[in-house]
């Protein structure tokens, strides 16, 4: 579970709210053509979390900065 990063552990470190962030995704994965690869790795009713040092997951970062 070591190599699991959460969305909370994210939000932590950039100091931003969770709710704020979840919404921040929805909205990108929702834009299918600004951002393919959050679209096609997002999957319904799954928590937000990432493998450590992917590169979704600092593409997800830098979109939770904005």
């Amino acid at each position: 579970m070591a190599n699991i990063v959460t969305l909370k552990t994210l939000c932590e470190i950039l100091k931003i709210d969770p709710r704020e962030a979840r919404e921040r995704l929805r909205a990108a994965v929702s834009d299918a053509k600004a951002n393919p690869e959050l679209a096609k790795a997002r999957k319904p009713r799954t928590p937000w979390q990432w493998v450590k040092g992917s590169a979704i997951k600092k593409k997800r970062a830098k979109l939770l900065a904005l």
